[in-house]
């Protein structure tokens, strides 16, 4: 079996899938595009906009208030839908944009449906993920509400590192991240200034390190500890469906 693409490594965390599903995942990746790093994808307001599937490279969906600042609601890696709420309602509810150059897959609503009626095992897959990003929101939620601000960024990292795993690009001892500081503030309801403050907490405890484009996990255990992290809002512990 060729190798596969980061999506399908992410369902088959769900389902088993069978050679009809990886060939309607093949087929959504048709209308592949290369989009440079500050690209709006979909604005918020758009109306009839297409969702993507990230391949490679990061992306964040954020809303803009009033005032002008900004609140980052998400961050998209290889393997996950964007703006799949975008094909379903008739006007898109928030921006996403791309942090790096990234490859991305347009799919229409259309193939969406389609896909649905002829792979129903993938339609309960592609549900799965809907729901386990729905999961990471309301973890999102109680980190802008209720977390201090290290535990927030422990958890945060934690987050990233294991969502990373999944598709291949992370593990427990770290990854690549691409993420500035000002992308934290804006996801995790810190200043810039706040941020550095943390992540230098972090490192004088012997946890984590964010340098150069990498976070690395010195103390996996100890983070979890300070995070108060339970991986199984992620739902990664295998196929529920073979």
């Amino acid at each position: 079996m060729n190798q596969l693409s980061p999506l399908a490594r992410k369902l088959s965390a769900f389902v088993a899938l069978s050679q009809d599903d990886l060939a309607t995942l093949a087929r959504f990746d048709q209308r592949r595009r290369t989009i440079l790093a500050g690209r709006q994808m979909i604005h918020e307001g758009q109306r009839n906009a297409s969702a993507f599937i990230l391949s490679e490279g990061w992306a964040c969906a954020y809303k803009i208030l009033r005032d002008g600042e900004r609140q980052i609601v998400d961050f998209q890696v290889p393997g996950d839908f964007l703006g799949l709420r975008s094909v379903l309602f008739r006007t898109s509810d928030h921006t996403i944009e791309a942090v790096t150059r990234i490859e991305a897959s347009e799919v229409l609503a259309s193939d969406i449906l389609d896909a649905f009626s002829n792979t129903p095992r993938l339609a309960t897959a592609v549900l799965w993920a809907a729901s386990r990003d729905e999961a990471m929101v309301v973890e999102h939620l109680v980190n802008l509400g209720r977390r201090a601000a290290d535990v927030r960024m422990a958890h945060f990292i934690l987050e990233l590192a294991a969502r990373l795993e999944l598709v291949g690009m992370g593990a427990r001892d770290g990854f690549v991240c691409p993420l500035t500081q000002y992308h934290l503030a804006d996801a995790l309801g810190l200043t810039a200034v706040h941020v550095n403050r943390v992540l230098r907490q972090l490192r004088e405890a012997g946890l984590m390190t964010f340098q150069k484009g990498r976070v690395t996990i010195h103390d996996f255990e100890g983070l979890v500890e300070l995070a108060g992290f339970d991986i199984g809002y992620l739902d990664q512990d295998g196929p529920l469906l073979r």
